[in-house]
């Protein structure tokens, strides 16, 4: 196939333009382009689980945000408020990228990790929250986040506990879940936004 002179040289658009208004650029993002309300209406609509779970509405990114945040404030009840935010946005940069599951990363050999990274550090800056986190912090985010998994596992994407096994280690928690029932988008875009504002 030829390349035109024309084409040569011109760069392809990696902006996003978001219902704010605001345009995103996803490879050099900037905080000053990043909107809680973008967020929270993006992750409302990404689905976990590429979809595949049971219920009237799918089940969420904003959804599973929401709950990694009440359970890890459940299980350090004693951090900075700051850190509780960090966990409600773990998961922000997939309102642009979605969510890709784990044996896709995996397939990708974690090449679009580069990309999540920047995103993460734009959006932690926007928010006031140092462009890295703690190692402790993160890994502590990390555990709660991996614990929702298993439950999601089996309340919402028809494993029984013996697959989920296979995957996800069965986690111990002092929190009890009981049981996860997807919620609409609408509702649950209000409910991050809702948790965003008291934790910011």
């Amino acid at each position: 196939m030829k390349i035109t002179n024309e084409l040569k040289g011109k760069q392809q658009r990696a902006w996003q333009r978001m219902l704010s208004g605001r345009k995103l650029d996803i490879l050099s993002p900037s905080p000053l382009d990043i909107e809680i309300e973008d967020i929270a209406l993006g992750l409302s609509r990404v689905t976990r689980w590429n979809g595949q779970t049971i219920g009237n509405h799918a089940y969420s990114v904003a959804q599973h945000s929401v709950i990694v945040e009440e359970v890890f404030n459940f299980e350090y009840p004693n951090l900075n408020k700051r850190w509780y935010l960090a966990a409600l946005l773990h998961d922000a940069p997939e309102y642009v990228i979605g969510d890709l599951i784990t044996p896709f990363k995996y397939a990708l050999n974690n090449s679009y990790r580069h990309v999540e990274d920047n995103l993460m550090k734009a959006i932690h800056i926007r928010f006031g929250l140092p462009p890295e986190l703690p190692k402790l912090i993160a890994s502590k985010i990390k555990k709660i986040d991996k614990a929702v998994a298993w439950y999601e596992a089996v309340n919402v994407a028809g494993y029984n506990k013996k697959e989920a096994m296979v995957i996800l280690k069965k986690p111990v928690l002092k929190y009890n879940i009981e049981k996860i029932s997807p919620i609409g988008p609408n509702i649950i875009a209000k409910k991050f936004l809702k948790r965003f504002s008291e934790l910011f």
